[in-house]
């Protein structure tokens, strides 16, 4: 909105008012804003909730080998990031911009389904919360609407990316001029080629476009999904999730940027992707509001995300990476979150084998993993066998855990952008 206001004041030669079309001034202005709302209004939610008696389920103490007692926590803080996201996203942003529009509905699809999630628990009193077929619903069908978008709109275009030789026989790349459709998407590692959709769809003859584009809309259900999970599941310990959060969220703004830079792109040799600068406010607007929730949700939490957060924020990262055609690099940029899912898919699919063969056994002393990290041997089920019971020797403060996982994604998300150089 004052984008616009300002834009029209510059018509007229307001002093200063020139500095709005530049995506740094208001990047940087939308990471501070976001803060100082998620700061401000944090406070005042906590003493809210506090005052309702909205608390969190209370987390048992004997189930952490330090005795951490976890009493009258309230919850539901992913309310307070949302909130810290779309306030400057609205303000300072270009709101008729396609990408844009697609990450306040995700923000907003996801916030209320992690919402009624967070609210059965709470006010059903349903530690279960909200049915997992119904979850994954929802996450199917904001993978689905964004996927369907950028296949449809004529706004979601690229100018894709090609090596051409010049008389002295160098290879430099170059952009085509027309930009399109495009289904093609970055590899990471592999120098001078994208993965394109419709070459996979290839046996699909004359119809392996329309094909490749329902690969990609497929894609972006699953990319959304698995990364929305993986955040939830990672959001197990005080600054866990929020932290991890904002290190991918930093990555993927830089991504972000090089991707909407058409001289940036060209060196890092990856697609130009026209008006996607406004990605870089949203993402500022989220890195933002996840340190200043971590003003509260670090070690002790004040407030828990809850699941109104921790599905709006693997949604969000997830929508990025597919705008950015960088959805392949998630793996690397979200390993955390994806070794958080593979570790319960583990440990749940190999107990269920062993159990039909009359066995109790488990790979790890808990899932998600970063349990397994703090829970000591004598708190294991005597009736059950563990493949990695000594591991680790000794159990870990949950905010030595975290802190670990952090410079963890720190490494990776430097990883992530290495990949970049080594095209």
């Amino acid at each position: 909105m004052l984008y616009y206001l300002f834009r029209f004041l510059d018509q007229y030669n307001i002093p200063g008012s020139h500095m709005w079309s530049y995506i740094s001034f208001r990047s940087l202005l939308t990471l501070i804003l976001s803060l100082l709302i998620s700061a401000w209004f944090g406070e005042r939610f906590i003493k809210w909730m506090k005052r309702k008696k909205i608390y969190e389920t209370e987390r048992d103490p004997s189930i952490d080998p330090f005795g951490v007692e976890k009493k009258g926590v309230p919850t539901m803080g992913g309310i307070v990031i949302i909130v810290s996201i779309l306030v400057p996203v609205i303000l300072l942003g270009r709101v008729r911009n396609i990408y844009l529009i697609l990450m306040v509905i995700t923000t907003l699809w996801l916030g209320f389904l992690g919402f009624l999630d967070d609210y059965i628990k709470i006010f059903r009193r349903n530690k279960d919360g909200l049915k997992g077929k119904y979850k994954i619903v929802g996450q199917i069908s904001i993978g689905f609407i964004v996927g369907l978008t950028l296949w449809l709109s004529p706004d979601a275009v690229v100018r894709e990316n090609m090596d051409v030789k010049v008389e002295n026989k160098e290879v430099v790349v170059k952009h085509k001029s027309e930009a399109v459709k495009s289904l093609q998407t970055t590899i990471p590692f592999i120098k001078n080629h994208n993965l394109n959709y419709s070459s996979v769809m290839g046996f699909c003859g004359r119809y392996k476009v329309a094909a490749g584009w329902m690969l990609f809309v497929l894609m972006t259900i699953f990319v959304v999904t698995a990364v929305s999970n993986g955040a939830n599941l990672n959001d197990g310990m005080d600054g866990m999730c929020a932290g991890n959060s904002a290190i991918v969220g930093v990555a993927l703004g830089i991504l972000a940027y090089v991707s909407s830079h058409i001289g940036y792109a060209s060196y890092f040799d990856i697609m130009y992707i026209p008006h996607s600068e406004e990605l870089v406010v949203f993402l500022c607007a989220f890195v933002g509001a996840m340190i200043g929730f971590l003003w509260y949700n670090a070690f002790p939490a004040q407030i828990f995300m809850g699941d109104t957060g921790s599905l709006t924020i693997g949604g969000i990262i997830g929508v990025c990476a597919v705008i950015i055609h960088k959805e392949l690099l998630l793996p690397i940029l979200c390993g955390i979150f994806f070794v958080e899912s593979l570790s319960v898919i583990i440990q749940t699919q190999w107990f269920k084998i062993q159990k039909k063969k009359g066995k109790r056994v488990r790979v790890f002393r808990a899932t998600p993993i970063h349990d397994n990290f703090r829970k000591l041997d004598s708190q294991l089920d005597a009736t059950s066998q563990y493949i990695l019971k000594g591991w680790p020797h000794r159990p870990f403060h949950e905010s030595k855990i975290t802190i670990r996982f952090w410079i963890t994604s720190i490494i990776l998300a430097a990883l992530t952008l290495i990949t970049l150089k080594m095209r």
